[in-house]
């Protein structure tokens, strides 16, 4: 597979290439405004977990139109980011209230307008367990927002849906008036995930912002029974019309009769977790095989159990560690070899 594969599989991430983001999500939270106009009269905007800084990027595009810095915009996480024009960066721990303190002071002790989080957590594939870590992650998100959010104001968060989503839609509604799931065209339709809308940051009288994560409990609980605000239904908005890409299908790389010309990522990683790995690979210091064992495997007709035996040779000597070079006809073969062995 070559460097174009990606490129005609997933359009939004050629886009993305294609116009300087750094990453496809991008699009979602443009998406979203397109339905929701979540940027109007924004003058002061949060972007909680940040990295690599996509939605940051849409902020300061759109609230800095023309070049003019009249926006404030500040990126939380606790990766290192590379710099964004009009974009104050800090590495922190959204569940700090040290954290909130410093953003509010990079806003001259007033409070934020908009708050976005697309923050998640790396999935185990164990979807109940990623639904629970996503959710206690998207209630920590919450908490810091309750400290820097000014009254009536937006936070955007992504979601994870699943059975008991409407207990999360029940604490949002809680502090804000009104609650929507929206899920963009820019989102896979095979992704459980989602994103909320919450309007109108209205907090309960007396209310007062901490930093204490809640844990749900462990019982069980019969959702078919709360009633008012313990069960409120939220709206779901697809946004983005029928004339949008669908990222779940493969288009021609002359899209729209464009010339097609490949754009490498607009940004690396300035710190990736491999990066020692590939360092120790290059110098020859990290082995990823078995010592002393190579397999070459051929594309040849299907042959008989006997004659890919006889194909397989092994050669040993005092100079030189064993080797093994093997002739691949089909998995059946291998199969059938494999019982034999046993």
């Amino acid at each position: 597979m070559g460097k174009t594969s990606k490129d005609k599989r997933d359009i939004y991430y050629r886009r993305a290439k294609e116009e300087g983001w750094r990453a496809r999500s991008a699009f979602k939270l443009l998406q979203i405004d397109s339905e929701f106009h979540i940027f109007e009269g924004v003058t002061k905007a949060v972007d909680l977990c940040a990295a690599p800084g996509s939605w940051s990027q849409v902020l300061s595009r759109k609230l800095n139109k023309d070049g003019n810095q009249t926006a404030r915009i500040v990126a939380v996480d606790l990766q290192a980011m590379a710099p964004l024009d009009g974009v104050v960066q800090i590495q922190g721990d959204i569940t700090k209230v040290s954290t909130a303190e410093e953003i509010i002071k990079h806003f001259r002790n007033e409070h934020a307008d908009l708050v976005v989080c697309d923050g998640a957590p790396d999935v185990t594939g164990l979807h109940d367990m990623d639904i629970y870590i996503q959710s206690q992650l998207l209630l920590a998100a919450l908490n810091i927002t309750t400290h820097i959010l000014k009254p009536h104001g937006i936070f955007v968060a992504k979601i994870f849906r699943g059975k008991d989503i409407s207990l999360l839609y029940s604490q949002l509604k809680i502090f804000f008036k009104d609650v929507y799931c929206t899920k963009p065209r820019s989102s896979r339709n095979s992704s459980i995930e989602a994103f909320v809308v919450c309007k109108n940051y209205s907090p309960p009288e007396g209310y007062q912002p901490h930093m204490l994560n809640p844990l749900l409990t462990h019982e069980h609980c019969d959702f078919n029974q709360l009633t008012g605000i313990n069960r409120y239904v939220v709206p779901f908005v697809v946004c983005g019309d029928l004339s949008q890409p669908d990222s779940d299908a493969c288009y021609s790389l002359e899209y729209e009769g464009k010339e097609y010309k490949y754009h490498e990522p607009n940004q690396s990683p300035i710190s990736p977790p491999y990066e020692e790995a590939i360092t120790l690979l290059e110098k020859g210091k990290l082995q990823l095989k078995k010592p002393g064992t190579s397999l070459t495997v051929f594309n040849e007709p299907e042959s008989a159990i006997s004659a890919f035996k006889e194909k397989c040779t092994i050669s040993s000597s005092p100079e030189e560690e064993p080797s093994v070079t093997v002739s691949i006809s089909d998995n059946k073969a291998l199969k059938e070899i494999d019982d034999e062995s046993k």
